[in-house]
């Protein structure tokens, strides 16, 4: 579905994956003592009173991360964490274990563009992934571009690419230190040269090149000056750039005296002529327009701008119309381009109980993903909706890319499970009539195996996964997967590590965990629950934990841990959670509200001043999810849960492993900062070594994406250092 329902660009669950490393110090060879206690920050009280309610904020002044105050508390406490983390046992074995764990590689499915196969892959110990380029299906791999060769420390990433239709150039993102912030550079496929077109600001840019490869549409930030302060990160518009010429002369083709918190992006059709701009407006509303590239108008609305999601695919002068308006789990509708009469659309594919997530055209079919229960689904339909053929998976798991072209007879789709490594499967879209006793069946569609991952140093076959299902407080069902050693015994007293999100209409599909196997190698239970303000049963289950119901999210995740220790998978003693980004938010939520329930918490990269959080960095875009601490009624939603606003003095708090890093230009570093200052100062534990509160601030690193293998390495040592010795976990 063109334009997609997710800015997953900006809040991805890789986070909870991949959050931040270790501060940019040798702390192992030190001429200091260890800290006997943490670092003390100074109580330095700011009231502000919102709405009626007075709030007190004792570390404001962490917010400030360039005042030399704030940046010696920092050191003092990354002396302060190493000083604990270092000495743990086990932590050589570890280490080694991890990093050939992380030596398995990735892979993604292919883009195809005219004879060209383009995809990414990481091998060994490569920092970043390499974009290669395959010339025809069967041909040799070469290297297109390898940003491992860009940065001796592996610190500038990849961020994104985009081949032109016939595959003659390829536009692709590089950025440095995981801020994300992409310069677009432009390389010939052929020959490798890369040309002198440079554009600065292309953050998760989106591109659609004409079909005769002279220029592309694509959409870019302002730069400092161009807007007010502060407002760099947002505005993001649509230019026109023709190969050669100068960015800074580029038309401005969209967004101009829009919202400045919309999120374009932009679509060609098939046979050129029209131009589909998608406009994300928060998660919840999107918006389509489409330009007549015979034309001389601007683009128009073919959306009503009711509050509901649409995506779109135009193909042979027909746009199909992806939405969950009047269907909560998605349908498609078709309509002719430039008919502008909502009431000209057709639905030719209705609602079912699983969510459709996803429409491509691929060998002139539509080509469809859905989810139910939270695993993939693959179906293929006709132009006019009329099913064709299921498409077989290897088993239960999650489709995480498909590839394809509308004159292409092949595609791909991705697949991965918790122990299934990532594999690319190749689709013939020629169907093979199947006869049974005679009488004629539907049309089976060939798959083969493409391309995978090794894992050698693993056995899946040793382990076991199941979906249990549980009630939340007001009596929901929830769905969680458990992975877990076969054999391994209930006896209430097994580590067990829950995982979960909750947010963003993001869905917790089986994944492939490299570094779960280091827990699950030591008799550990990892738990991935499915938590209201996902995507997995539609719209309906993520508004149900959005806004004044982000409370119901909290819910779920506390029963989650309530059925493990019931089940006697574990108990208190033993359950630690992790949790990034929203979902270090959520781990924020389950220490402040249920601090008995957990022995040890790993919070990444996580929100938890949320009467402030829309005042840094690029924040603002999740008011429509959280709402904003502004308005007098959301304020109460909010300050009924934000964490910081709930820490007790003289409390006893799980063991927290707050993690952050410095470059983060999506959840800024201030809260972490203030929250461990905070925790610190006011747990009963505070100061405790048996039971810390630590806070490890990666540098050169940002939210998670773009991370080096290498930090990864150091980062989930300390992880699992940490959680091996909370949980008693024998290494």
């Amino acid at each position: 579905m063109s334009g997609g329902r997710f800015l997953v660009a900006l809040f991805s669950f890789s986070l909870l994956i991949a959050a931040a490393a270790v501060y940019a110090h040798d702390s192992k060879s030190t001429d200091k003592a260890a800290p006997a206690a943490p670092p003390k920050a100074e109580a330095k009280p700011v009231v502000d009173i919102y709405h009626g309610t007075k709030v007190t904020d004792n570390y404001r002044w962490l917010e400030d991360g360039n005042s030399p105050e704030t940046q010696k508390w920092v050191a003092d406490e990354m002396a302060y964490t190493r000083a604990l983390l270092d000495p743990l046992p086990g932590r050589d074995a570890i280490h080694k274990r991890l990093t050939e764990l992380l030596s398995i590689g990735s892979i993604t499915t292919p883009v195809i563009a005219g004879k060209h196969y383009f995809y990414t892959k990481r091998e060994g110990m490569q920092n970043q992934p390499v974009l290669y380029v395959r010339d025809g299906l069967n041909g040799p791999d070469r290297v297109l571009v390898d940003a491992n060769q860009l940065a001796a420390d592996g610190t500038i990433a990849l961020d994104w690419f985009q081949p032109s239709d016939n595959g003659k150039y390829v536009a692709y993102g590089t950025s440095q230190s995981g801020s994300e912030m992409s310069t677009l550079h432009i390389v010939e496929t052929k020959t490798g040269t890369t040309l002198p077109d440079t554009i600065e600001r292309t953050r998760a840019a989106s591109i659609a090149w004409l079909h005769d490869n002279s220029a592309f549409y694509y959409t870019r930030y302002p730069k400092k000056g161009d807007v007010p302060a502060g407002q760099e990160m947002y505005n993001r518009h649509v230019f026109f750039h023709e190969l050669g010429s100068d960015p800074e002369t580029d038309d401005l083709i969209f967004g101009e005296g829009r919202d400045p918190e919309d999120w374009p992006s932009v679509f060609l059709s098939n046979d050129g002529r029209w131009l589909l701009i998608h406009v994300s407006q928060g998660w919840t509303k999107s918006e389509l327009f489409l330009m007549d590239m015979q034309g001389k108008n601007p683009p128009s609305r073919l959306t009503t701008g009711k509050d509901f999601n649409y995506g779109a695919e135009v193909y042979d002068g027909k746009v199909y119309i992806t939405t969950n308006e009047g269907a909560p789990r998605y349908r498609l509708f078709v309509t002719d381009a430039g008919n502008f009469d909502r009431e000209a659309w057709k639905e030719i594919i209705p609602q079912t109980d699983a969510v459709l997530q996803n429409v491509s055209v691929y060998s002139g079919k539509l080509f469809v993903q859905y989810e139910q229960n939270a695993t993939s689904q693959l179906k293929l339909f006709d132009p006019d909706g009329k099913k064709i053929s299921d498409i077989s998976l290897p088993g239960i798991g999650s489709v995480f890319g498909t590839g394809g072209k509308w004159n292409h007879d092949e595609a791909f789709f991705g697949f991965h499970s918790f122990t299934v490594p990532p594999s690319i499967y190749l689709i013939d879209l020629k169907p093979t009539t199947v006869k049974t006793s005679g009488l004629e069946a539907n049309a089976a569609f060939v798959s083969a195996l493409w391309s995978k991952v090794d894992a050698p140093s693993i056995d899946p076959s040793a382990y076991e996964v199941a979906q249990e299902w549980y009630k939340s407080k007001d009596g929901t069902r929830v769905p969680m997967f458990i992975v877990r050693k076969k054999g391994l015994a209930k006896n209430g007293k097994n580590p067990t590590l829950l995982t979960a999100y909750g947010g963003f209409n993001i869905s917790l599909t089986p994944s492939f965990s490299r570094t779960a196997y280091l827990w699950m190698e030591h008799g550990g239970v990892f738990a991935v629950a499915n938590l209201r303000g996902g995507a997995e049963f539609g719209e309906d289950w993520h508004r149900a934990g959005m806004l004044e119901k982000k409370q119901n999210v909290f819910d779920d995740m506390i029963a989650a841990a309530e059925h493990l220790i019931s089940e006697k998978y574990t108990d208190k003693n033993h359950l630690a959670i992790q949790g990034g980004s929203n979902g270090g938010l959520l781990m924020g939520a389950m220490m402040t509200q249920r601090p008995d329930l957990f022995r040890a918490v790993v919070c990444q990269v996580p929100l938890l001043d949320m009467l402030r959080y829309q005042n840094f960095q690029i924040a603002k875009l999740w008011i429509p999810e959280y709402g904003s601490a502004e308005n007098a009624e959301q304020f109460k939603w909010l300050y009924a849960y934000s964490p910081y606003q709930h820490v007790k003095a003289g409390v006893e708090y799980p063991a927290i492993l707050f993690m952050t890093g410095d470059f983060d230009t999506r959840v800024d570093p201030m809260h972490a900062k203030k929250m461990a200052a905070l925790m610190q100062a006011e747990a009963k534990n505070g100061a405790s070594k048996t039971r810390p509160i630590l806070l490890r601030i990666e540098s050169k690193a940002g939210h998670g994406a773009g991370k080096p293998v290498t930090k990864q390495i150091e980062e989930f040592t300390d992880v699992y250092s940490f959680l091996f010795s909370q949980l008693g976990v024998k290494e």
